[in-house]
């Protein structure tokens, strides 16, 4: 890793993933590489400063249901980004989920979450 971030840099995106079903590796792999090219949607933010969390076969529940494929995806990103780019990762995100995992969008929630100070490398930014 040779780029270097300095203060005001706003390029540490996160995105933890909650699944109620068994993720294989190669999805794994698969969504990683999705992810990584859909988090372009907010400007300044890469593959390469990217972080990604999948908890798989998770204990969750929803409209009453455990038995149905679901997803719980928080982007979380140092800095804000507009209505209307969280509108288009929303509809990129819940496409990859429905086309790697079968998930049908309306069983997928996608949060998103705004950091005005975020820790790396010994320091905050």
């Amino acid at each position: 890793m040779t780029e270097q971030l300095k203060k005001g840099d706003s390029k540490m995106p996160f995105i933890d993933t909650k699944l109620n079903i068994k993720l294989t590796e190669e999805k794994e792999v698969a969504l990683k590489a999705r992810l990584g090219e859909a988090i372009a949607t907010f400007p300044g933010k890469s593959e390469y400063w990217l972080m990604l969390n999948f908890s798989d076969e998770s204990r969750m529940w929803f409209r009453g249901y455990n038995s149905i494929p679901m997803a719980m995806v928080t982007v979380q990103l140092f800095g804000t980004a507009s209505e209307d780019t969280c509108a288009q990762m929303t509809k990129t995100v819940t496409k990859i989920f429905k086309e790697e995992l079968n998930i049908s969008p309306e069983h997928v929630y996608v949060k998103y979450e705004f950091v005005d100070t975020w820790g790396w490398n010994g320091e905050n930014l």
